[in-house]
């Protein structure tokens, strides 16, 4: 296993201004003020804070970037932001408000050259590709035909599932099914510019079932740049086999974290006397 240390993230998923959470990508329920939470985790030495607007409605773009700058200022961390980010001008104004990276997820499947412009703009440690997938052996009664025959704008059939893929990518906050297999996906982003790569299991999304160890070891021993794992974190012991098993380089965790149900000290405490590098945690 690397000695660079693992890092943990919480995830700030956002609808309309407030701090939201569901299971699967569904039911979403309002748990507070997302600045309030960025604050707390800042004062818990988290090493890194996601940021999501999940509806990404162009209605809340304007309110999406005060919040941005409103959690920047109370943060001292790396702070990513995603959602509705379409262009190199979106990317701007997040950065300029206060964000270190920019995720692009739907936007990147509908025109790929978007992470390109943004490696060349701000740099390859800037553009972090997000990407949500299925399971394609659990979800075989997903009707998907009317969705894979959407015109995407360009060649995507490099990249599309065959008999061998396991895994597919959906875009539109995991409405849309988008018939392109999730493995040559993240290669492919990240020979156009992509940085990092944030993979979030729809399965497990929310589930606290635990990371899917295997899709996220797949895609680590597919591309060189980091991998942060999302989706399934139910107690300590999943936050060591994501590390380990899945082989992720960093653990991200939302409604563990919203809840209290643990704290980031306890994960690092717990993995650093497991044997898996984390930095430590500075007394605020």
């Amino acid at each position: 296993m690397t000695t660079t240390p693992k890092r943990i993230i919480p995830c700030l998923d956002t609808k309309g201004g407030r701090l939201v959470k569901g299971v699967n990508f569904l039911g979403l329920a309002d748990v507070g003020d997302p600045v309030e939470y960025a604050r707390m985790y800042n004062e818990q030495g988290a090493d890194e804070l996601v940021f999501l607007d999940i509806t990404a409605s162009h209605e809340g773009r304007d309110t999406i970037v005060d919040l941005v700058s409103k959690t920047s200022e109370v943060i001292f961390m790396p702070l990513t932001v995603g959602g509705g980010i379409k262009s190199t001008d979106d990317m701007q104004r997040i950065l300029r408000a206060g964000a270190d990276k920019v995720g692009v997820n739907t936007a990147a499947v509908m025109r790929p050259e978007i992470l390109k412009e943004g490696a060349k703009m701000f740099g390859t440690q800037c553009i972090v590709l997000a990407v949500d997938a299925r399971d394609r052996r659990l979800n075989t009664k997903v009707n998907v035909e009317e969705a894979h025959k959407i015109d995407w704008g360009w060649d995507i059939s490099p990249l599309k599932v065959d008999e061998n893929s396991l895994w597919e990518v959906y875009v539109h906050g995991g409405r849309t099914a988008t018939g392109i297999d999730l493995i040559k996906w993240c290669k492919y982003a990240v020979s156009l510019g992509a940085g990092e790569i944030l993979l979030t299991s729809m399965d497990k999304d929310g589930t606290k079932d635990g990371y899917d160890n295997a899709m996220n070891k797949a895609v680590r021993d597919a591309v060189s740049v980091p991998l942060v794992a999302s989706g399934g974190a139910g107690c300590l012991e999943d936050f060591y086999k994501g590390a380990v098993e899945g082989e992720a380089d960093a653990l991200l965790a939302a409604s563990l974290f919203h809840f209290g149900t643990l704290t980031v000290p306890q994960v690092k405490e717990y993995l650093a006397s497991k044997g898996v590098p984390v930095r430590p945690v500075e007394k605020k």
